[in-house]
C-alpha cells in the first residue's frame, strides 16, 4: 500500500471514503496516539488491516494488543517463526476464519516456511500436526482438556515438545480462536471476502489516513520509510508468487495425492495469497461447541476461578516458561478492564465496573468457568437478551456470525461501543482457554 495525496485516487481505483454516520468522539490526544500507531503499523508491515483499524477505535488497547501480538510472532521465543504463523492457520481454521489464515499464509511464506506445509496438515512434521487435539479441544470445548493431553504432546519421543515450546503454542492457539471472533463479530471476515473494507483508509474520528498524512501529528519520516517499503513488497509478493506457482507445477501431476480445492489464488493486485478452502487445516470439523450447562456430566467439573485463577497461578506459569508474555498478556486483559463504557453501561441502568463484568463471567460461564463472589442473576438483570445472542454466536460460533448481527444489535450505540463489547468477547474467551491449558500443564507439572 502506497499513501497518497487527497487529490490522487486510491492504489485500489477509488477515492478513500469516510464512514458514514459513524462520526466517533475522540479526544486529540486520542486521535494522535491511533493516528501514530497506524503509521507504526504501515511502517513495519506496509498495510493497515481492517483488525487494527477496527481496534484505533481505542489506542489504548491497541497499543498493548500490537505489542503482544509482536512479541509472540516476530520476537525471541521457543517456537521457529515459520511454525509460529503455521500455528495461527490452524487456529484461525477452526473457525473458517479466512481473513487470518491467508494473512499468516503470506506471513509464512515471508519468514521462510516451507510451501509445502500450505497444503494442509499432512504435509507437515508430526511434532506440528500432534498439536492439533489441543487446538481442537481449544478452540470448542476447552473444559476437556486435561493433564493426559499435556502429557503426550511432551513423551512423543523424537517429536516432543518441550514445555516452553508447549505454553508458546498455547498462547498462540488462544489468541487466534478469540481473534478469529473478533475477526467475525466486528465484521472484518465478511468485509475480506467481498474485496472491501467498510474501514479501508480510514481513521476513527472519521478522519481519512490520506489526509491526516500531511499533519503535524503524523511522523513524516515513518511515511517515507513505509513508501520505501511499500515497494519492497512489490519485489517480495513477486518472489512469493514465483514459489507458489513452481509448486502448482510440482503438484500437477499428482493431482491424486492432493486434498480438493487446494489451489491458491492471487488479488489483482498481488496484495496476498489466497487459500481456496480451509478444510485441509481442519480435521475433525464436525466437533464444535455444546453448550456446558447442558452436559450430563455432574457440576463438580465447574472450573472455579478461586482454585485456579490468571492473577495467582497463571501469570506466573506463562512467565516462568515464555519469559515476558505473561506481563504482556496481563497488561492487556487489564487494559480492555480499564476502557471506559459509561454510556453503554447508563443506558442499561448500571455502573461501567458492572456492565463489563456482566458481559465477562457470562463469557466464562459458557466455557463452565464460575466465580463463586459473583451473583449470576445480574447477567439477565443487566445484559438484553439480543445482545446476549449475539455473545454467544461470536464467542461460541463466530463462523456463524452474520455482519448484519454488527450492524443491528444495540442500533442506539456507536461503531466505537459495538468494538469495545468485542474487545470483551475477545479478551475474556482467551482468558477462558488460557486458565484451561495453562491448569492443566500445572496438573501435569506437579503430577
Amino acid at each position: 500500500m502506497i499513501l497518497c495525496p487527497p487529490s490522487t485516487e486510491h492504489p485500489r481505483g477509488n477515492q478513500c471514503q469516510r464512514l458514514q454516520g459513524q462520526v466517533v468522539k475522540m479526544t486529540s490526544s486520542d486521535q494522535e496516539r491511533a493516528q501514530f500507531l497506524f503509521v507504526k503499523v504501515l511502517a513495519s508491515r506496509g498495510r493497515l488491516e481492517a483488525v487494527t483499524q477496527q481496534m484505533g477505535y481505542h489506542p489504548q488497547y491497541l497499543d498493548s494488543f500490537l505489542k503482544m501480538q509482536h512479541y509472540l510472532l516476530h520476537m525471541d521465543g521457543p517456537l521457529p517463526f515459520a511454525c509460529r504463523h503455521y500455528i495461527a492457520i490452524m487456529a484461525a481454521a477452526r473457525h473458517q476464519c479466512w481473513y487470518l489464515v491467508n494473512l499468516h499464509m503470506l506471513q509464512f511464506l515471508r519468514v521462510g516456511g516451507d510451501p509445502q506445509w500450505l497444503r494442509g496438515l499432512d504435509f507437515v512434521p508430526p511434532k506440528l500436526r500432534n498439536l492439533n487435539e489441543i487446538n481442537k479441544i481449544l478452540a470448542h470445548r476447552p473444559w476437556l482438556i486435561s493433564k493426559e493431553h499435556i502429557e503426550k504432546l511432551l513423551k512423543i519421543s523424537e517429536q516432543s515438545w518441550s514445555l516452553a515450546e508447549l505454553v508458546h503454542a498455547v498462547v498462540l492457539v488462544a489468541h487466534y480462536h478469540a481473534l478469529a471472533s473478533f475477526v467475525f463479530g466486528c465484521g472484518c471476515e465478511q468485509e475480506w471476502l467481498d474485496g472491501r473494507s467498510i474501514l479501508k483508509s480510514t481513521l476513527p474520528g472519521n478522519q481519512c489516513f490520506c489526509e491526516s498524512a500531511s499533519g503535524n501529528s503524523c511522523n513524516l519520516e515513518l511515511l517515507r520509510i513505509n513508501r520505501k517499503r511499500s515497494l519492497d513488497s512489490c519485489v517480495e509478493l513477486e518472489s512469493l508468487r514465483e514459489r507458489i506457482q513452481r509448486i502448482h507445477l510440482e503438484t500437477e501431476g499428482r493431482e491424486e495425492t492432493r486434498p480438493p480445492q487446494q489451489d491458491r489464488e492471487e488479488d489483482f493486485d498481488g496484495e496476498i495469497v489466497r487459500a481456496t478452502d480451509l478444510s485441509c487445516y481442519v480435521q475433525d470439523p464436525d466437533f464444535g461447541y455444546q453448550d456446558f450447562a447442558r452436559r450430563d456430566e455432574d457440576q463438580t467439573q465447574l472450573f472455579r476461578v478461586q482454585d485456579y485463577s490468571w492473577e495467582d497461578h497463571g501469570f506466573s506459569l506463562v512467565n516462568r516458561l515464555y519469559s515476558d508474555v505473561g506481563h504482556l498478556l496481563d497488561e492487556k486483559f487489564r487494559t480492555v478492564d480499564g476502557l471506559q463504557s459509561n454510556a453503554m453501561a447508563k443506558r442499561q441502568g448500571c455502573e461501567s465496573s458492572v456492565f463489563k463484568r456482566g458481559i465477562w463471567n457470562y463469557i466464562h460461564c459458557m466455557f463452565g468457568i464460575r466465580y463463586d463472589d459473583y451473583d449470576y442473576a445480574e447477567v439477565n438483570h443487566f445484559l438484553e437478551r439480543m445482545l446476549k445472542v449475539y455473545i454467544k454466536t461470536v464467542t461460541c460460533y463466530p463462523e456463524k456470525t452474520n455482519p448484519e448481527m454488527f450492524r443491528r444489535f444495540w442500533k442506539q450505540f456507536k461503531h466505537s461501543e459495538k468494538v469495545h463489547v468485542n474487545l470483551l468477547i475477545l479478551e475474556a474467551r482467551m482468558q477462558a482457554e488460557l486458565l484451561y491449558a495453562l491448569r492443566a500443564i500445572t496438573q501435569y507439572m506437579i503430577s
